[in-house]
């Protein structure tokens, strides 16, 4: 058996989208599910969309997500340059395609912009596409001799037939047949020297030795032409893998306008690297087992690409604020506190004993992002309405919650053990005295502290982090606003 290897194989651009990353992720554990290689080869062709420090963003998202690559620009295997801008100084390009012109699979092609405009159009995936006349084939040797010493610019161009049909086998999509007129004759080498994408993927990917290509089902119009060249060369043809388009909740092509359309995106918005990795494993792939959470080695032993849908995945943010919920529930209490504690500080300031409130609102947030509006009530006491008194379950309206709050206030004031149990066991007392439930007397007071429906904690534990002063202070407050009405 021929050892597994896959390639990841981004255009430093910018931001890693979801769908890339998921084509890392997808190439990453095909491979080590197999115990193959992982490649990383940085495709810089396109110079015009280049972005700096596009790359450095790749290797980061690369090292957070886990996918460790085991070749690449900084880790060679034997198969570099693998910086598509520097295997093209090796001339690589220009040989295979001067290779396909001797073979009579591509041609020399003079044509300037104004006999190009002037060519038939063809809407193809909603893109109006230019079809080539395939008018400088006809050129003598002669003639391209004169014109290449002449320094005429040109463009090398794929020879595809016009007649018959190319087959080429997807691993998810079956044999798919094409009409070889549909087929344009693609440029491989441009007018600046450097090739195409198509043309150098097919290259590097033949000359690294890759067996399995992983690739969004955008390029599987393309891929006949792929396969014309892999045969024109009489090379193997790889594995192909077209996954699933990536949608949002409207079941459009996911796009940066959603805001969660990159990783650096959805770290930004107070996700885990895990359960993001986690989640978009799920975007088209089902395990056998019915669960959702998988840690990354749990993936790699059972991820079967075989099991990829065809349909279109749908990213879904609610989801993922689940999913990413349940990871920040099941996390180590000192880890979730580190990373808890800038998004406490930004929100709370000092003063305040942050690791007790990271313990509160550790099972109530999905992401770190929650955390400001869980605990903003700790810092100020928000305007509130009255109403908020009335609670049916704990049969409390305006007057019982008033006459709570006056009965309590001298207990609470004469308490010196602000403690959260010592608190407790004093308004316990007080409910078993007055014959009521807790709920009775609870609900008005953590009203009274919080100004706020919904907290991380109950009554005596927001005392405890506010401490004397402040509690009695908001509770004389909670009466004042009672009286009033």
């Amino acid at each position: 058996m021929t050892k597994i290897r896959t390639r990841y194989a981004p255009s430093p651009t910018g931001k890693m989208h979801v769908g890339n990353l998921r084509s890392a992720l997808y190439e990453f554990l095909i491979a080590k599910h197999a115990g193959g290689d992982f490649m990383l080869r940085i495709e810089d062709t396109d110079q015009e969309r280049f972005v700096e420090g596009a790359t450095e963003i790749i290797y980061r998202t690369l090292e957070k997500a886990g996918l460790k690559h085991d070749e690449g620009p900084d880790k060679d295997g034997g198969y570099g340059p693998y910086v598509q801008s520097e295997r093209m100084k090796t001339g690589i390009y220009m040989k295979y395609a001067k290779e396909l012109i001797d073979k009579g699979e591509a041609y020399y092609c003079f044509c300037d912009k104004e006999r190009l405009a002037g060519l038939r159009t063809e809407i193809v995936e909603g893109k109006e596409i230019m079809i080539y006349d395939k008018h400088c084939l006809s050129l003598s040797k002669e003639e391209v001799e004169e014109k290449l010493k002449a320094g005429l610019p040109f463009v090398i161009r794929q020879n595809n037939p016009t007649e018959g049909t190319t087959t080429f086998h997807d691993e998810l999509y079956g044999d798919i047949t094409v009409n070889n007129n549909e087929l344009d004759d693609m440029i491989l080498i441009k007018s600046d020297g450097y090739p195409t994408y198509n043309f150098a993927n097919v290259v590097d990917d033949h000359t690294m030795n890759i067996t399995h290509v992983v690739r969004g089902n955008e390029y599987l119009s393309s891929s006949p032409k792929y396969v014309r060249l892999y045969e024109a060369f009489g090379w193997e043809v790889p594995v192909y893998v077209h996954l699933p388009l990536i949608t949002d909740e409207n079941h459009k092509k996911l796009s940066k306008r959603s805001g969660h359309s990159s990783f650096e995106d959805l770290i930004e918005q107070g996700f885990l690297t895990e359960a993001i990795v986690n989640y978009i494993a799920l975007l088209g792939w089902s395990p056998e087992e019915n669960r959702e959470i998988f840690s990354l080695e749990e993936l790699i032993r059972e991820f079967d690409y075989h099991r990829i849908s065809k349909s279109p995945a749908v990213f879904d943010i609610v989801k993922l604020r689940w999913m990413n919920g349940e990871y920040l529930k099941a996390m180590d209490e000192d880890r979730f506190y580190e990373m808890a504690r800038p998004y406490l500080e930004e929100a709370l300031g000092e003063g305040f004993d942050l690791k007790k409130i990271a313990a509160m609102v550790k099972t109530r947030i999905e992401t770190f992002l929650d955390i400001a509006g869980q605990v903003d009530f700790f810092k100020e006491l928000p305007e509130y309405d009255v109403s908020m008194y009335t609670h049916k379950k704990m049969k409390t309206d305006a007057a019982s919650s008033l006459e709570v709050l006056q009965e309590v206030l001298p207990l609470l004031e004469e308490q010196e053990d602000y403690s959260n149990d010592a608190l407790y066991q004093k308004l316990l007392a007080y409910v078993e005295q007055k014959g009521c439930k807790n709920g009775y007397v609870m609900w008005p007071i953590r009203t009274a502290v919080s100004g706020k429906q919904m907290t991380p904690a109950g009554a005596t534990e927001i005392m405890e982090i506010l401490g004397k002063e402040e509690s009695l202070r908001r509770i004389r407050k909670g009466i004042e606003k009672l009286q009033e009405i």
